[in-house]
């Protein structure tokens, strides 16, 4: 009998002329990937710094004073400019979400926008797109370039992540931690894709005899199994030769049997670790209050932090202003936590009524704009002078 190659999985192995075929030549290349895989086209990596860029950009802009008293915020034209109308085009939130989604992805750690002024006033802050720009070493620093033309990093706000070692002023991201795991992330949808559209999965399988006469076309193969297998009736028993036919029932693989669920977690608990997302947003793993929260700590207010310090630096003149994104509202709290917590701080005196019902997500109302604090409230060395221990009135 002739012995022919087959071609599955990447491995060569013998078979009989009329065994089951494992997998074609086209079957196989469907199941491969090649080129370069764009992060951008990867589910997994634009959900995380979709969520990332979204968070950073819901954030409210502050513009604060600092005094001898504590920080005070400012409400004047800059304070909206910066909150409310930073681009012509764009609102603060997509103006925001714009600058993370370049540092994270097509900026490669780097992000740049251009002031607008006239008149020594700021009129826009517009995003400069990232394909445009390049970054030039100099002996006392760097320059931008931009379309060729270069320019000063003091007249432009550069935001980094991920500074390089050699050159710190510039990033570096994230693109050679996550190429090779997009690239398994894009295998393993393929092979999934082409092994729930496969036809090769048989739930039976019939040996037949390769010397039938019938079995040497399609046509009399077809004329076989109308002959004995094709039934009617449900149930209806088959009348096989048993000279010729051998019927086996076997099981098809599954995802589970090829081990592609646990290695598309893994894959996509390496892309959260990477961007500093917990799994859960990636869809492993359910959802944590704790993990929420210390995710908007320890991975959105640093981004934060580096944009604020950026835009302070480059756009404010008085040594004492500063800009501040108010991250509060990102965390996961109970509304029976902040109630409480309104509850203690306006009874000690330290919040407003409307402050609290600020904190809620109340309107103000008249009468709550006074700090009260009850009666016992008061220094332990001065117990003995309350009125009602002194024959007063209570």
């Amino acid at each position: 009998m002739n012995q022919k190659k087959t071609r599955f999985g990447g491995l060569f192995h013998k078979r009989s002329a009329f065994s089951v075929w494992l997998a074609s030549d086209d079957a196989y290349e469907e199941m491969c990937v090649s080129g370069y895989v764009p992060l951008s086209s990867n589910p997994e990596i634009i959900t995380g710094v979709t969520r990332i860029a979204n968070l950073v950009a819901s954030m409210t802009i502050h513009l604060m004073n600092n005094t001898d008293k504590g920080d005070v915020r400012i409400n004047n034209e800059l304070s909206r400019f910066l909150d409310i109308t930073p681009n012509r085009w764009m609102t603060r939130f997509t103006l925001m979400s714009g600058i993370v989604r370049t540092l994270l992805l097509e900026g490669k750690g780097n992000s740049v926008v251009y002031p607008k002024t006239a008149g020594g006033l700021l009129q826009s802050l517009d995003p400069i797109n990232p394909s445009r720009v390049s970054f030039r070493p100099q002996n006392d620093g760097y320059s931008i370039v931009i379309g060729g033309a270069p320019y000063s990093p003091d007249d432009l706000l550069h935001f980094v992540i991920n500074p390089d070692p050699h050159y710190p002023w510039q990033g570096t991201g994230y693109h050679a931690a996550l190429q090779d795991v997009a690239g398994n992330l894009q295998q393993e949808s393929v092979t999934k894709r082409g092994f729930l559209s496969s036809k090769w999965k048989p739930s039976i399988v019939v040996k037949v005899d390769g010397l039938t006469e019938e079995f040497s076309n399609k046509d009399g193969r077809k004329k076989l199994l109308d002959s004995y297998l094709d039934s009617t009736d449900a149930g209806e028993p088959w009348m096989i030769p048993a000279e010729q036919f051998d019927v086996q029932q076997v099981k098809p693989l599954s995802l589970t049997d090829l081990a592609l669920n646990e290695s598309v977690s893994l894959d996509k608990q390496t892309v959260a670790s990477i961007l500093g997302v917990p799994p859960f947003i990636l869809g492993v793993g359910n959802f944590s209050r704790e993990s929420w929260n210390n995710f908007i700590d320890t991975s959105i207010m640093p981004l934060a932090t580096m944009i604020q310090q950026e835009m302070t630096r480059k756009l404010l003149l008085s040594p004492n202003w500063y800009i501040r994104f108010n991250s509060r509202s990102l965390h996961a709290y109970d509304i029976k936590d902040l109630a409480t917590i309104g509850d203690d701080q306006f009874v000690r005196g330290i919040m407003t009524g409307n402050e609290v019902r600020d904190w809620l997500g109340l309107s103000p109302v008249e009468g709550l704009d006074d700090f009260v604090i009850l009666e016992n409230y008061i220094p332990r060395g001065m117990i003995g002078e309350q009125n009602k221990l002194n024959g007063g009135q209570t």
